[in-house]
């Protein structure tokens, strides 16, 4: 009977995280999909490569997700659980908690041995990858050819290039370029004009032919118009190419192992953190989702948010000092583990235990 009932418990709370985790993944594409479309807008990204840093975005954002996940489905499968009296009535036959809730204690085991592949070796290589393929789409969007009616930011937005027509062979008409030289602006009006890139690829020189030329500082006196010129040459030097990836988040897990710099030892902590944190909340979900007679079922899901959001906040300011020497290397991220136990167990049976203590002191 009791591994019936275990069973019944781990469905539900299996079926209850999938809908958790598919609606946290909907709210998580929603943000993803605006800010890699802006970028892509922003920098001429060629089609194709939207989808892929989408894709390695959600593997970068894994780590934080099946935390809270798995937290919010133990609470909500349980909590329902508890309403209906269901595990009320299992316990009350003398049904064990460890035939209970052992399954969903090996839930949470598998998903954090999960998430530290993840975070040890997937999400450093997604990053990698992303920023790789984000490099050389900017610089490929540099390179495209210029589309008429349309303004195209260059060198990282330090030059503005605009042509209302693009003749068949690549002729620019009626050109507007502006670049900015600090406070001073550069603004060249041209006929025509014509793009190429140096053979090192990088630069990008135009051509300006028959036009004219205005300097100043917008919002003075300090305009002055240049002589006219027959031809202009105006190099724009293109953002430089990453050939090795230097990001902290995308160094492989070996490198951070090797460095005694604490910043990278800041972030191998906070990479072993997060399965450690899905063991956790595991842990205190189970207790943390027990109800009293008469309570709702979602009475509980407050506290869960409220915890995980201490524990994330912990992680992240540990990680922080870390990284700034405020406390040793050797000291870690494992404190907070130890805080946000002590802190839950308190706050889940602390209550229980003062009334305990007042039913004890009153007199008899």
């Amino acid at each position: 009977m009791g591994k019936i009932l275990g069973r019944y418990v781990l469905r539900e709370v299996v079926t209850t995280w999938i809908v958790v985790m598919g609606v946290l993944l909907v709210i998580l594409l929603a943000n993803q999909v605006a800010a890699v479309l802006e970028r892509a807008a922003t920098s001429q990204f060629p089609q194709g490569v939207v989808l892929e840093l989408i894709y390695l975005g959600m593997l970068q954002y894994l780590s934080i997700l099946v935390p809270v996940g798995l937290l919010l489905a133990i609470v909500l499968a349980l909590g329902r659980l508890y309403h209906d009296s269901e595990l009320a009535a299992a316990l009350a036959c003398g049904v064990r908690p460890a035939a209970l809730y052992g399954g969903v204690i090996g839930l949470g085991v598998v998903l954090a041995a999960g998430l530290a592949a993840i975070t040890l070796v997937v999400a450093p290589g997604a990053t990698a990858q992303a920023l790789t393929i984000r490099n050389a789409a900017i610089r490929s969007g540099q390179f495209a050819p210029l589309q008429a009616g349309t303004f195209r930011a260059l060198a990282g937005g330090m030059a503005v290039v605009y042509a209302e027509r693009v003749d068949p062979d690549g002729t620019l008409r009626d050109v507007f370029v502006e670049r900015n030289h600090g406070p001073v602006v550069e603004v060249t009006v041209a006929g025509s004009a014509v793009q190429s890139v140096t053979p090192d690829a990088d630069t990008q020189t135009i051509r300006l032919f028959n036009g004219q030329q205005f300097k100043g500082v917008p919002g003075s006196a300090q305009f002055r118009s240049m002589p006219s010129f027959a031809e202009l040459t105006i190099p724009v030097r293109l953002p430089p190419g990453t050939g090795a990836v230097t990001d902290l988040d995308a160094q492989p897990t070996p490198a951070l192992l090797a460095s005694p710099d604490p910043k990278r030892q800041a972030k191998l902590q906070w990479r072993i953190s997060m399965p450690l944190m899905c063991i956790v909340l595991t842990g205190l979900a189970i207790p943390l989702s027990r109800l009293k007679p008469r309570q709702g079922r979602y009475a509980r899901v407050w506290l869960a948010v409220v915890v995980w959001l201490v524990y994330a906040n912990l992680i992240s300011a540990g990680q922080a000092w870390i990284a700034r020497g405020a406390i040793p290397v050797a000291l870690g991220l494992w404190w907070t583990h130890v805080v946000v136990v002590l802190l839950a167990l308190a706050v889940i049976f602390g209550p229980q235990a003062a009334q305990r203590l007042r039913y004890r002191a009153a007199p008899a």
